[in-house]
This record gives C-alpha cells, structure tokens and sequence, in this order.
C-alpha cells in the first residue's frame, strides 16, 4: 500500500483521474496520435446481417425512456423529437389521453377533439374551425354568452335610516341636509345707480337697482328704476314683480308684471324677459312689455365693469327703449323712443359701498324729444 504522502506527490492535485482518451491536463501537450497502420489486404468488408426475429423483438420492446436516452431505437425507426426527456408519450401512443395532459403537450388527444387550455376539449365536428376568428377571439377565450332579459332590480324609494328613526326626524335632516348643500337661500339688494344728474337749471336725480330672494335656480326678483327733477314729481318710474329660473349657468329666464308709476299715464305690463352674463363680462338684460291696454314695449340694457385698480372700476353702460306703436298719452314715439349712454368711474371703499363719478347722456324721441349730458354724482351700493 502506498502512504497517502507519496500518492499526494504523485497526484499534486490531489485527485486520482484516469487519463482518458483525448483530455489533456493542464500543463501538458499531448502530441496527436498517428493512426496506425492497417494493411490494404487485411481491410474487409463487413456484412450486417439483418436480427433474428428475437433480436427485432426486443427492439420493438425499445421503451420511451430508453429510446430518449438513446440506449435503443424505437420499431419506428423514428428519433425523439425531444430528447433527453422521458416519459412522453409518442404520436398516438394513447388512446385514453386525457385532457390536462394534452393540454401541457405530454400526448395527443384523440383526433376528432382538441384539448384546450384548462381542461376544456373542442370538438371540430361540431364547430367549424374556420368559422372561429382568431383575430379577435385569443386562444383559450370562453365562447360569448347571451345577454340576459332579466329586467333591474328597481331603485329604493325609501331611506335606510327610516328603518331605525323617526321617519318625520329623518326627513327633516334630509331637507337640512340639502339646504346647506346647494339648496341655501340667499337675497341681495343692489342699485346699481343711484346718483344725482346736474343740467343747466334742470338739476335731477335717477336711480336703478333691484332685489332678489331665492336659490341658484328660483328666485323672486323685485326691480325699479325712474328720474325726476327736484322742482317737480317723479317724471317716470317703474316697479316689477318676477320669476326667475336660470336656464344655464349663466343666464336666467324671467316673466312676471310691471306696474308705471309717476306723473304720465300709469299701465300695467306683463313681461318676459332674460338677464345674464355675456362674454366678456358684459351683463346684459332684455325684456318684452305688453300693457293692459295691448301696447307692446321693448328694452335692453348692457354694461361692463373695468377694473383699473383693485379699488377703481370704470363702468360704460348703454340703454335702449323700443316702442311697437306711438303712445300719446306717454309721449313715447313708435321706433326707438329713449336711448342712454352713461361713463362712471367709482372707486370702492368696501365692496358694498363705491361712490362714482360720470357722464350721462340722453335723448328722447317723438313729442318729448329733447335730452343732452349731464355730470353724474352717486353711489353704487349693496347688501
């Protein structure tokens, strides 16, 4: 026996390798093997003759395992067509293949099904194979089912606290509830003029303005507007009574009454009209007058907040007064009968509260034509 020092100095890797045939190791050349030498008359042909039945016998015996670690060859003569793995069955092997494993690749199902993925087989007798779009229905996807008819379950009418509270209770808290979510009231008083007018010995005074109670959607609203001189009684004023009901987020659909007021012929007046808001910030009113007496009135009026400063604000502002017919007892001419243009500047001291200076303008037409500028001193005021 060898002592393990001695082998360790001839094996200095420490390993007993047998040298095979064909590997170097490292360090070493090996020089290449000359083929030996065979005699031109020592070479013979070397006839195969076919196995005796037994041999083929056992060739047919050639198992799948076998056959893909190459130990034999199948009867069919036929490689692997994945080799190095065992256990999977050739083309037709098994009639009784099921599903699962069709489905992974491990045999072939019976020819008239085809197993698809998740156990499901297809019959092509059945179903036209060119009838399947494969563009649009992927591999595996389950055929469309038919929409039900079914009618929806219908909507609660009820409220589930109704179940526990006092429904009168409740339905106080929900009308409480949608108050002070968008169903708040609110009201505002606004004179928009409100000034005294200075002419050559025809000082006088005007006003415009309006009142409103309601929501976002519904509101009563209350108008006046008129002039006079200081000498004498109110000349011409107006009073209504509307409905309003906006139409779109920024326009508002009104229709209610008029009464006329003053030292002319008084009327009464149904009216129809809108107000809003129009590009560019202009705010713009319109309305149809039709007097108990079957005269029909027009008017529109317009303007527009500049701002200068934060506190500054120029307003232009223009009205118009159309009339279908004369009307003798008002001095009011068929046409435009009135047209005003105003300039005012005011300057805000709260936002409730802006004093202005400006120019009116006016001219009347028919048998009360006349009118001219006048310097205006005011206050815008509301709350």
């Amino acid at each position: 026996m060898i002592p393990f020092p001695l082998l360790m100095l001839a094996d200095p890797m420490g390993q007993h390798h047998h040298m095979m045939p064909g590997m170097t190791m490292p360090g070493m050349t090996m020089a290449p093997a000359k083929p030996a030498a065979v005699p031109r008359k020592a070479v013979k042909r070397r006839v195969v003759k076919p196995a005796p039945k037994k041999a083929r016998a056992t060739v047919r015996a050639c198992s799948a395992e076998h056959a893909a670690m190459g130990h034999c060859t199948p009867a069919d003569g036929k490689p692997d067509p994945m080799p190095g793995m065992a256990g999977m069955p050739k083309e037709g092997a098994s009639p009784a293949c099921s599903a699962e494993h069709a489905a992974m690749g491990h045999c072939q199902a019976k020819p008239e099904t085809e197993s698809m993925p998740g156990g499901m087989a297809m019959d092509h007798g059945a179903m036209d194979h060119g009838a399947m779009d494969h563009g649009t229905m992927g591999h595996g996807a389950m055929p469309q089912q038919s929409v039900g008819s079914a009618p929806p379950p219908p909507a609660p009418t009820d409220r589930a606290a109704d179940r526990f509270y006092d429904p009168a209770a409740v339905a106080a808290a929900n009308r409480q509830m949608r108050m002070e979510h968008g169903g708040m009231r609110f009201s505002q008083i606004l004179f928009n003029l409100a000034e005294v007018q200075v002419r050559d010995g025809r000082d006088g005074y005007r006003w415009d303005g309006e009142g409103w109670f309601g929501g976002d959607i519904h509101r009563l609203v209350v108008k006046t507007e008129g002039e006079g001189t200081f000498r004498d009684r109110i000349g011409s004023a107006e009073v209504q009574a509307l409905y309003s009901r906006a139409i779109d987020p920024y326009w508002n659909l009104q229709a209610g009454v008029r009464q006329d007021v003053g030292r002319l012929a008084r009327r009464t007046y149904a009216v129809v009209g809108v107000e809003g808001l129009a590009p560019y910030w202009f705010d713009v009113e319109g309305a149809l007058f039709l007097s108990d007496k079957g005269e029909l009135l027009a008017r529109t009026e317009a303007w527009v907040d500049q701002r200068l400063t934060q506190r500054a604000i120029l307003q232009p502002r223009i009205e118009v007064n159309f009339a279908a017919q004369d009307i003798a007892d008002q001095q009011i001419a068929a046409g435009v009968s009135n047209l005003e243009l105003g300039l005012r500047l005011r300057y805000e001291i709260a936002r409730e509260f802006a004093p202005y200076v400006g120019v009116h303008w006016e001219r009347r037409y028919g048998p009360a034509s006349g009118g001219g500028a006048a310097l205006a001193l005011g206050i815008r005021t509301w709350f």
